[in-house]
């Protein structure tokens, strides 16, 4: 064990800019826009502003299944917010997403614009509104919601506490990656638990909560989140998650999903923005080539 930090908590906390690593230019304690900028509008009856990140990929996926399954109500376009720079504090974005957080989607398909943020709110919008990938049994449809709300429940551990302290944090705490390192496994065996037993999150179907779960922990044990944290977890103990992950990973609509709004990775993994599913040939084929 490292020695204490001799860091003693001000009686009343004030806002350090200087102080916050990787992600500092971003937080802040106040919301609100900081700057005004409408959101583009495209063809399509739904409006996705996002990033590829988790939660960004939990509604792609989600909206490529769908088409997939001949819902071409749910055609979309899909806008690129670099959340990085900032464009999450513009006033059309935060007209749409208070939070100020990605994704946020724009259904247009009606009289009025209905907006929808949350990642979680969004796949039970489109569930609902497709009569999809949700059960209508109530014992099942029960089920499956519970491992959605899990999931929006357990991520902030794996993201925020894990994922900060071990990958982002200016300084290195013990016991904090230490913390959160034991809480993150704890949730990787609930999931091994569970899938010892069942095809998919749910039971015998796919459905939201495995488009939800995927991003975070399929991405966890297949090693795309947090560097080496695969190693450091010991991910391969996991066996039954693996082999979810893994199947999953063979759908074409999550392969897609995990391309639109992507900007890391090889450039034929990117797909900056979506407003046509022949954009999935001709814009990531352009960039490989541009990239050679």
């Amino acid at each position: 064990m490292t020695e204490p930090s001799d860091y003693t908590p001000p009686k009343i906390w004030t806002w350090n800019k200087t102080n916050g690593g990787r992600f500092a230019n971003i937080n802040r304690p106040v919301s609100g826009a900081t700057h005004e900028k409408e959101l583009p509008v495209g063809r399509h009856p739904l409006q996705l502003y996002s990033l590829a990140t988790p939660n960004g990929v939990k509604v792609t996926i989600m909206l490529e299944e769908l088409l997939a399954a001949g819902h071409t109500g749910a055609e979309y376009d899909a806008w690129l917010v670099r959340i990085g720079e900032g464009e999450q504090f513009g006033s059309g974005f935060v007209a749409v997403n208070p939070n100020s957080k990605i994704p946020a989607l724009l259904d247009r398909s009606g009289p009025t614009p209905i907006r929808v943020f949350e990642s979680g709110a969004i796949l039970m919008h489109l569930a609902e509104k497709f009569a999809a990938f949700l059960p209508k049994d109530v014992a099942q449809r029960a089920e499956c919601l519970s491992w959605l709300f899990w999931q929006m429940g357990s991520a902030p551990y794996l993201g925020g506490g894990f994922g900060h302290f071990y990958a982002y944090a200016p300084t290195k705490i013990e016991y904090a990656i230490d913390r959160f390192a034991m809480e993150v496994k704890r949730q990787l065996d609930v999931l091994n638990r569970r899938l010892a037993d069942n095809k998919y999150i749910a039971g015998n179907d796919y459905t939201i909560a495995d488009m939800a779960i995927f991003p975070w922990y399929g991405g966890l044990v297949k090693g795309w989140l947090y560097n080496d944290s695969a190693e450091f977890l010991s991910v391969q103990e996991y066996a039954h998650v693996q082999r979810w992950a893994d199947m999953l990973l063979e759908r074409p609509a999550v392969q897609r999903g995990r391309m639109v709004n992507r900007v890391m990775g090889e450039p034929a993994s990117q797909l900056h923005e979506r407003h046509d599913a022949s954009d999935f040939l001709t814009k990531t084929q352009d960039k490989l080539a541009a990239a050679n």
